[in-house]
């Protein structure tokens, strides 16, 4: 049975793995969909996105750098959506207009507390970095009953804005990048900064890190192993890349559109097998 036709769009986006995923979810259905990547340049995604879905486009996965671009053009959209400034899904209304959602918080949770077993109730978490990363996943982690959320920001200016949007001074709060080495151990540590994707190193103090703790970055392979292999030489009792949310996130895109959940299990542990 024909699924109709799905796209991620990014900017670079050749190295995206959501074409293998959809069509894995897909064939646990029996569906039959065409998926591909569209490479588009920020000057050129509404455009990119708009002519995807006059021809029949029926949903879209978004990634790096449109975001927030995505959630603008959109006529609906999701409450995570809203509370991030970002979507990463959009999906084909009657009419021509498009609805816009963020799965990114939801995947990261269940991919800690269902597929690692960690319960994040009680934490003191530690978010480093404050961009749209951060926004998609802030939220989040309140709602999975974290003590406290400290974000910290190299530019202290976008740390506070994000604590001003959550609006929850008393769990959520922010503090100087310079300071890391004298804010004590955490119970979790995030990074959603863009670092590793770049090539740089965070530099981070090994005293960050809680003897219970469990550090993990929302990139996966290549981008997050220095990230990794940091937590691991601090002591991290867990140390996970982002490759589970990834398949988390797609399998609520897949919902969204098919009305099915898929089994996510198997498609995490093939990918794990392949890319490490």
């Amino acid at each position: 049975m024909s699924a109709g036709q799905f796209a991620v769009f990014g900017h670079p986006i050749g190295h995206s793995l959501s074409p293998q995923i959809h069509q894995a979810f897909a064939h646990q259905f029996g569906l039959e969909l065409g998926y591909r990547t569209i490479d588009a340049a920020p000057e050129a995604f509404e455009a990119a996105v708009r002519a995807f879905f006059a021809e029949g486009g029926r949903g879209a996965n978004v990634t790096l750098p449109h975001k927030a671009a995505a959630l603008a053009l959109a006529d609906e959209s999701s409450e995570a959506a809203r509370r991030a400034g970002a979507a990463n899904v959009l999906t084909a209304l009657p009419g021509g207009r498009l609805a816009a959602h963020n799965t990114d918080g939801d995947g990261m949770v269940r991919d800690i507390a269902e597929r690692h077993s960690v319960d994040l109730r009680g934490h003191t978490a530690l978010l480093l970095g404050a961009g749209g990363a951060a926004h998609g996943v802030a939220w989040a982690l309140l709602d999975a009953g974290v003590r406290t959320l400290t974000i910290v920001n190299r530019t202290p200016e976008s740390a506070d804005a994000l604590a001003d949007a959550i609006g929850d001074p008393a769990r959520a709060h922010t503090r100087y990048w310079e300071d890391l080495a004298e804010l004590g151990a955490f119970d979790l540590i995030v990074n959603a900064t863009s670092a590793g994707v770049l090539g740089k190193s965070l530099d981070l103090p090994f005293a960050i890190v809680g003897n219970r703790a469990l550090c993990y970055d929302l990139s996966y392979g290549q981008a997050a192993m220095d990230f990794l292999a940091w937590a691991r030489t601090a002591g991290a009792r867990f140390a996970f890349d982002g490759l589970g949310m990834l398949v988390e996130t797609a399998a609520d895109a897949f919902e969204l559109w098919h009305g099915q959940r898929p089994d996510t299990d198997p498609v995490y542990a093939r990918l794990r097998q392949q890319y490490g």
